[in-house]
């Protein structure tokens, strides 16, 4: 066990950063992988809308019930060995998800990939709050970029092997040779420590914390429907042939990348209360537009503007974590990472519910309301 003196010795630099910006891509990575597969494993299951929001939620639950022990593991393994645990869990899922059809296997792969997913998204946060306080400088929006462009690569590359008439598990054992390659790149300079302070694994937010906690829930919310349910979308209501139907999602991770990886600059210019402010209602339009435009392309740009709104809202609300006083830091960093990622890995399971209860376009014309609150919100919070 790595000991609180070896941690505060250490400083994180340039290296550092780099293993961080890595992290987040391998992050990005597997879970994009996913998107353009979840019709293929609704097809290969039979599956009905309600049964498919079933199943995802057991990805979920994997999820979250992995990230309060990742992040009790980091503080006494260090974040290098969780994470690289995490990325290999991943990558022991993805063949599976490629090839399974029963109910039963589903389930029990689905549990492990959201328990690596949930390893690793814990992790790299935790290591990224560390290396940007170590830095002095404005680095989450940056950090947060490379978790959009690892889903660009994810999404695009690999509806573009499928396109190409590559099989499911063959695209999949690309991706995993991607994510073994960034993972040992990276493992050198991952921290071999956790968190510098004490406490538990877990607390339930209270107070501005779980405010900030309930905005993020919505916005990963909105990502976890361009992830799970905009491939089905366009394939089901638009038309759009299997192979290409990755490209609302990537259509999505290509605006939030570039939103992202020019953050730090635009919440200097514009305020963290305007680029919440804007943000909300940028995405809610594009949500609005993806569900009800009759043409898939129209849809296409409809998940674009999703994803420019959501960009920066995120790394604003993890840096106004930071600024509260009502709960240590190294308490609610974790507690908002475990209800925020909810959104994203158990969320889209309650579309499915109501998808199966009324429409897809009724789920996700309810979730661009929720977009607006969080406009709302960010006015309120001021951060």
């Amino acid at each position: 066990m790595t000991s609180f003196k070896t941690s505060t010795t250490f400083v994180p630099g340039r290296l550092e950063q780099m293993s961080t910006r890595i992290a987040f891509f391998i992050a990005g990575l597997g879970i994009a992988a996913w998107a353009p597969l979840v019709p293929y494993a609704k097809a290969r299951a039979g599956l009905d809308e309600g049964t498919l929001g079933l199943l995802l939620l057991c990805l979920g639950v994997g999820s979250i019930l992995a990230m309060p022990m990742a992040g009790l593991l980091a503080s006494r393994f260090g974040c290098r060995r969780v994470a690289a645990g995490g990325t290999l869990l991943i990558c022991a899922a993805l063949p599976l998800l490629a090839t399974v059809s029963s109910v039963p296997a589903l389930i029990a792969t689905l549990f492990m990939f959201g328990a690596g997913l949930g390893t690793v998204d814990s992790t790299v946060n935790l290591q990224a709050v560390i290396v940007e306080r170590a830095s002095g400088k404005n680095m989450m929006s940056g950090f947060h970029g490379m978790f959009s462009l690892g889903g660009i690569v994810g999404a695009a590359g690999v509806s573009g092997l499928l396109g190409l008439g590559v099989s499911p598990l063959g695209a999949m054992w690309v991706v995993i040779a991607v994510l073994v390659l960034a993972l040992l790149k990276a493992a050198p300079h991952l921290l071999p420590y956790g968190s510098e302070s004490t406490g538990p694994a877990f607390a339930v937010p209270h107070g501005i914390v779980l405010f900030i906690g309930g905005m993020c829930f919505i916005v990963f919310l909105a990502e976890g429907a361009a992830l799970d349910w905009s491939a089905v979308f366009l394939t089901q209501e638009r038309g759009i042939d299997t192979a290409y139907a990755g490209l609302g999602y990537a259509a999505f991770a290509l605006t939030m990348t570039a939103g992202r990886l020019t953050g730090d600059r635009i919440v200097r210019r514009l305020g963290a209360t305007r680029v919440m402010v804007f943000g909300g209602l940028t995405a809610a339009t594009g949500l609005a537009l993806a569900t009800f435009a009759p043409a898939w392309e129209t849809a296409l740009v409809g998940y674009a503007l999703l994803g420019a709104g959501c960009s920066n809202i995120v790394p604003v609300l993890y840096t106004a974590v930071g600024k509260q006083t009502v709960m240590p830091e190294h308490i609610a960093v974790p507690a908002i990472t475990t209800l925020g990622y909810a959104g994203i890995l158990a969320g889209p399971a309650l579309i499915g519910f109501i998808a199966h209860g009324s429409s897809l376009s009724f789920a996700f014309g309810l979730m661009a309301l929720l977009l607006v609150a969080v406009a709302i919100g960010g006015k309120v919070l001021k951060a």
